[in-house]
């Protein structure tokens, strides 16, 4: 579904993706893990096109082949944080329904918007502007308006910002429920939080991709190459969980 090979990406001569070589699937949910400075922000972005990197292909086909509007019709983005403005919750949701209308959106457009609002919880919000809101609102706001564009992939790059627990829950469920029958790539920070929810798990460290694999690639010398601390994995409920000593 979205690959990649030896990717590389600079940002004014200095290299930040080294050699990325992914490859994923319908019916995954991916969860890329790594320290600050690691490049994870960089890999979505060029996995979603954002960034014209090279050596990405999507569904079969390079990402450069891509028109933009048949882009957003395959790819969702949610961005770390979403922009405020005077726009009303309801309206800047209807941007993502923007791939497929013409000039006016049709009743399909607008009972799309009004049931990813609804399964958000942000319903009421419909009308109210975006710079009224809170940041955790806002943030469901960006990823109602990237459920709206009804893509084959959803990508989103920490999601659960400013998030309360039960708000931070209900996004994971959301994305694992997505990839029953599409794919979600998530970056996250919250390592316990992705390891709860996700089934494959990108650990990357300076530009490169250290770890690629399941439960099965989780363990205290990992963290410590990662991220240089020393953990204990223990399991609660059949769920790991990691506790740094």
């Amino acid at each position: 579904m979205i690959e990649t090979r030896a990717l590389r990406f600079s940002y004014n001569g200095r290299e930040v993706l080294r050699g990325i070589d992914f490859k994923a699937k319908s019916g995954e949910f991916v969860a890329i893990l790594g320290p600050n400075g690691a490049g994870k922000s960089t890999l979505v972005k060029c996995l979603s096109g954002i960034l014209r990197c090279g050596g990405v292909r999507i569904l079969g086909r390079p990402v450069e082949d891509y028109s933009q509007r048949e882009l957003a019709r395959t790819v969702a983005y949610v961005p770390q944080s979403a922009e405020r403005s005077f726009m009303t919750v309801f309206d800047t949701v209807l941007l993502g329904r923007k791939p497929y209308m013409s000039l006016t959106p049709s009743r399909k457009d607008l009972e799309t918007v009004e049931a990813v609002l609804k399964r958000l919880g942000i319903e009421h919000l419909a009308l109210k502007r975006t710079n009224e809101i809170s940041g955790g609102e806002l943030q469901k706001v960006g990823i109602a308006r990237a459920l709206a564009q009804e893509t084959e992939i959803l990508i989103m790059d920490e999601p659960t910002n400013n998030l309360d627990l039960k708000s931070q829950l209900e996004v994971m469920r959301l994305a694992r429920e997505f990839s029953e029958k599409g794919l979600s790539v998530v970056v996250m920070h919250d390592v316990n939080l992705a390891l709860r929810f996700a089934g494959r798990f990108v650990f990357m460290k300076n530009g490169k991709i250290v770890a690629d694999g399941g439960r099965e690639i989780l363990k205290p010398s990992l963290f410590r190459e990662v991220y240089g601390v020393d953990v204990a994995i223990e399991e609660v409920r059949g769920v790991p969980l990691v506790v740094p000593l």
